[in-house]
């Protein structure tokens, strides 16, 4: 349920509003009116083209939450953001369909296979004669070394995004040439796609301060490989953009041009009907309604592979005690919240009880049901009793003379994402805690969220691969960077290895951690909300959409940047 290999955070608002740009069915012609029978939304609906039906040159300009400082997105501290704007620009090895099946990138690859040897399962890869870095460095086995070590987790200087899978390999070796890399598990691994389905690193980051730190506001472009090279680049604006790359080997990349903009939720759909950008989210009601009526463009609606989630953070004194956790989250209207983010949108879905498998996808259950969560204000005010907050005159509870008061952060102006916070306030007031809403602009996101400057925060964690088990660790782990509810424990650390990654298939693996994850859901760190739809306005005849991952238009996939073109 990552990206193989990295589950991005992405702000709520975001998701709402930009990097939902969406995945989505046909349906250029509704208006999003509610009171409607839900609208068919497919798994993936993103214009696919063959190469030959598109025309050579042209420009596509996208709208972004932020350009994050941190560029490495194998670093911890990157977002799905970051992994958007990489993909333009680093190796994409492996790709997937749209269901998530991986496939090889024939550009880079001229083997990839996976057998048991000795039982151990072993992956060989076999870079092509013509695979290179933009420095003239030859894509040899040891990118494959580098990309292991920086993220297998041996080594603490490294602030990887995830250790799952690079944790299981015991060595990377070249083969016959420096061509190929052996990569061996220790045992059978039952995730054989995982690993290195993010891609890979130049091994020039193979070194922890450098991995860390050098690619913070910088995107290094010698030292990344593809069919397109960074253009320009602007933290202070927010912008980046790339060109055809002349070291490029593979398929003729079909823009001139391709950029990123970092926006916020009004300017983004403002930009779009001014003609700057070619693709925007339209995820509530007041966004379809400011398209409907404009020429040229397509809805595009889909299932996202992503989940809005709330979290507290245990480590501010206000969440300290697991009472006052469970209390805030049986506080939560989740059906009102529904109502509000898909207003207008005539959609529908199941509950989202997991963070770990979707809905639609074999073997999940509603595990936030089964820990015992349910809308309950009358539960909450007794928990809270029974912590020691008492009711105030104003309605707040205090303790010790401190009012249980927390700050609630919304990265966003979308008039949507305001109504839900304040629903989500009249909600806490009702059972006596003080939410404080604090507006901030969605590109102060990374940096906000990756300092804990909030007490609650409600986010999207979005997936790029089906493999929901194989990335256990990177959700509910202790240190991973991703989940920073701080209800992580070591016990929890070992049972998650001795239960889940420990067995020997994935459909073992994955029954185990739907159980876990339900009695994980009881610390109250962290509870998912909806998973939600994905709606973009597209310009019409762009195809080939959001081939990066974390966006949703076409599901799980991860497709050649060099196929996004406008047809003939």
């Amino acid at each position: 349920m990552k990206q193989h290999k990295l589950m991005g955070a992405i702000a709520f608002s975001g998701a709402l509003a930009l990097a939902l740009a969406g995945c989505a069915a046909g349906t250029g012609d509704d208006n999003g009116d509610s009171g409607n029978e839900p609208v068919e939304t497919k798994a993936a609906d993103y214009n696919p083209q063959e190469r030959d039906a598109l025309q050579t040159g042209g420009e596509v300009r996208f709208p972004i939450n932020e350009i994050p400082e941190q560029l490495n997105a194998f670093n911890g501290d990157g977002s799905a953001d970051t992994a958007r704007v990489a993909a333009w620009y680093t190796p994409q090895i492996l790709l997937q369909e749209a269901d998530g099946t991986p496939y090889k990138n024939d550009a880079y690859l001229d083997e990839w296979k996976i057998d048991t040897v000795d039982g151990n399962t072993q992956i060989t890869f076999t870079f092509t004669d013509e695979a290179h870095w933009n420095d003239g460095t030859d894509m040899d086995w040891t990118a494959i070394e580098a990309t292991w070590k920086a993220n297998n987790g041996t080594d603490e200087a490294f602030n990887p995004n995830a250790t799952d899978g690079y944790k299981a390999i015991t060595s990377v070796e070249q083969g016959d040439s420096a061509k190929t890399a052996i990569v061996t598990f220790d045992g059978e691994f039952a995730w054989p796609e995982m690993p290195f389905l993010t891609g890979i690193i130049h091994p020039a980051l193979a070194d922890p301060e450098t991995f860390n730190t050098a690619m913070i506001d910088n995107p290094h472009p010698e030292w990344g490989a593809g069919p397109y090279k960074v253009d320009e680049f602007d933290a202070n604006s927010d912008y980046i953009s790339f060109v055809p790359n002349e070291e490029w080997w593979g398929n003729e990349p079909l823009l001139d041009k391709v950029s990123f903009q970092g926006m916020d939720a009004a300017a983004s759909i403002n930009a779009f009907k001014a003609d700057e950008i070619d693709m925007v989210g339209v995820n509530t009601k007041d966004r379809l309604e400011q398209v409907k009526d404009m020429d040229d463009i397509t809805i595009y609606r889909a299932t996202q592979t992503a989940n809005t989630l709330i979290q507290v953070d245990a480590d501010k004194p206000q969440f300290s005690d697991v009472k006052v956790r469970e209390a805030f989250f049986k506080a939560i209207n989740i059906d009102q919240q529904k109502e509000i983010a898909w207003n207008g949108l005539d959609y529908e879905e199941e509950p989202a009880g997991s963070l770990t498998l979707f809905p639609f996808q074999p073997g999940y259950s509603n595990a936030l049901e089964e820990a015992g969560w349910k809308y309950d204000p009358d539960a909450a005010k007794k928990l809270l009793d029974e912590a020691g907050w008492a009711e105030g005159e104003d309605g707040v509870r205090e303790k010790d003379g401190e009012k249980l008061s927390v700050v609630y952060p919304v990265w966003s102006d979308d008039a949507t994402a305001e109504a839900l916070a304040k629903a989500l306030q009249a909600q806490m007031k009702e059972v006596g805690i003080d939410l404080q809403i604090d507006i901030r602009p969605s590109t102060d996101f990374s940096a906000d969220y990756t300092s804990k400057n909030w007490d609650v925060s409600s986010l999207r964690f979005t997936s790029s691969d089906p493999f929901g088990a194989a990335w256990f660790c990177q959700l509910y782990c202790m240190d991973m960077g991703l989940n920073l509810s701080g209800v992580q424990n070591e016990e929890t650390d070992q049972r998650i290895h001795d239960e889940v990654e420990s067995l020997p298939t994935a459909d073992e693996q994955t029954a185990a951690a739907m159980k876990l994850e339900a009695e994980i859901f009881q610390e109250w760190g962290l509870i998912p909300l909806y998973n939600g739809p994905s709606i973009s306005a597209v310009k019409t005849g762009l195809a080939n959409l959001t081939p990066e991952p974390y966006v949703g238009l076409d599901g799980f996939g991860v497709q050649p940047v060099e196929n996004v073109g406008w047809e003939k």
